[in-house]
């Protein structure tokens, strides 16, 4: 890559890692403030969820939609919106009078959310030889792993000094000097061709998540019934409702013959087994640190700090690694060194040293940071140029779904040890529990974990699968 063009790439990778960084803040900022806000807002425990579900449930719905708009009218365009979307769900959440209103505003934020995230992929697959992408994705978990530090400790700052609405305040400015550098930094789009929506395959495939995920979360607030059951029944017709209709689309949203590409199947999988498995923990050990030991939510994060630097680092490593030697092995030794991750938090007990807390999350850290820049270059690698985008948001749909179901996993197994008020009062870090409460509470945590290690081997069969049909990968992109 001449200089020139190189420094353009490296400016543009900075914006893309900025808008990283914001999404990764947004997450565990949002956490730390959960309790203080609650009180304020009068928020209840089984609704106070839906601050943090909501975000990532639009994210869910929307990515592939809005990678397929990125196809459509330019990833770019589709990525600096985002970032005008954002900040103004940003400000609204900070203006925010009672629950509705949080709720709401953090649905537009999470619309912004989705238009960032599911354009960057493509973006960075545009800008980036085949050669260098996972270098490229390597250094945008740096911003993840730097933004969920700053998180942590501005939240904790912001909400014990100033206020809850700071959270929301300093993405303002932040993600305005993010749309300058963008507008000023990243390629102009050009190229595209400009198609009709899909709006039967989008409506189906949303309605279809909506269905699906929403029968999930009702799960942690209530018992199974015939509502809920329902709710799963119409989310499995309406996604075979989607795929009939994508199979008879002139121009479908989601092309179905990326699912025949070899290296794109087992790719997707791999990051909704992984998102499945990961998610859980980070609330888990949260509600252990909270509910069982006894510490406040900041500090119970800034136990979790070494192992996001660790990711930080292991990133650009790993994706180095996926450049010289394909994205399988980094990839599938990033998920068997979080297996091993899991495995140690299933020792922890009622009074194991706080810094062995600490020392595992550095194990983990190192696992994910291998596994997320060499799973993001194996995709869009093989994932044809024209529907990057696409491939982009099924990817962050895929890993989202998989997070979602994760996250209700986890308060549904502390509901199941505790009652249901309880377990939300621990989730916020309200209550903590004690002796033979506690003893089973920890049980519970353990049963998830197993779970989790399941998950983990399960998606690393899977990455491992993608080094058996190299040379099918290259037809299908011929």
């Amino acid at each position: 890559m001449p200089q020139a063009a190189e420094n353009r790439a490296g400016a543009a990778l900075i914006v893309i890692m900025i808008g990283v960084l914001i999404a990764a803040v947004d997450t565990t900022i949002v956490i730390l403030a959960l309790p203080v806000m609650r009180q304020e807002l009068h928020v209840g425990f089984a609704s106070v969820v839906w601050v943090v579900l909501g975000y990532l449930l639009v994210i869910t719905l929307l990515a592939t939609q809005v990678g397929r708009l990125g196809d459509m009218f330019g990833r770019v365009r589709m990525y600096e919106a985002g970032f005008l979307i954002f900040v103004v769900g940003s400000a609204l959440c900070a203006l925010s009078w009672n629950e509705a209103s949080i709720v709401v505003f953090r649905l537009i934020q999470g619309v912004g959310g989705a238009f960032i995230s599911a354009n960057s992929g493509a973006i960075i697959a545009d800008i980036f030889p085949p050669n260098q992408r996972g270098r490229a994705y390597g250094y945008t978990s740096i911003g993840w792993n730097v933004g969920a530090v700053l998180g942590i400790l501005a939240g904790g700052f912001l909400v014990t000094y100033l206020s809850w609405r700071w959270i929301f305040w300093i993405n303002v400015p932040i993600g305005i000097v993010a749309l300058a550098l963008a507008l000023r930094s990243l390629p102009s789009d050009h190229g595209y061709k400009h198609r009709d929506l899909d709006i039967p395959g989008m409506a189906s495939l949303g309605a279809a998540l909506f269905a699906l995920l929403w029968a999930m979360v009702q799960l942690t607030t209530a018992n199974f019934d015939t509502t809920i059951a329902l709710w799963l029944a119409a989310g499995i017709v309406l996604l075979l409702l989607f795929g009939w209709l994508e199979s008879r689309a002139k121009d479908p949203m989601v092309p179905l013959s990326l699912f025949r590409v070899p290296t794109l199947t087992p790719s997707f999988l791999a990051s909704f087994f992984q998102g499945l498995a990961n998610f859980a923990v980070l609330f888990l050990i949260t509600m252990y640190l909270q509910g069982v030991r006894g510490l406040s939510p900041l500090d119970g994060a800034l136990l979790l700090v070494p192992g996001y630097l660790v990711g930080s680092v292991t990133g650009p490593v790993a994706g180095r690694l996926a450049d010289r030697l394909g994205p399988v092995i980094p990839a599938t030794l990033g998920l068997a060194i979080q297996v091993v991750a899991m495995l140690l938090y299933f020792s922890l007990g009622l009074t194991t040293p706080l810094w062995v807390v600490s020392a595992i999350s550095i194990v983990n850290g190192l696992g994910s940071g291998g596994f997320f820049p060499a799973n993001n270059a194996a995709v869009m690698k093989a994932a044809p140029k024209k529907v990057f985008g696409v491939a982009s948001g099924m990817l962050r749909t895929f890993s989202n779904v998989g997070m979602v179901f994760s996250f209700s996993t986890a308060l549904l197994v502390a509901a199941h040890a505790l009652s249901r008020g309880l377990a939300f009062a621990i989730f916020v870090g309200n209550a903590v529990v004690s002796g033979p409460a506690g003893a089973a509470f920890l049980r519970g945590i353990h049963a998830s974990l197993l779970a989790s290690v399941a998950a983990l081997i399960v998606a690393a069969i899977l990455s491992g699968l993608r080094g058996v049909h190299q040379s099918e990968e290259a037809e299908s992109r011929a």
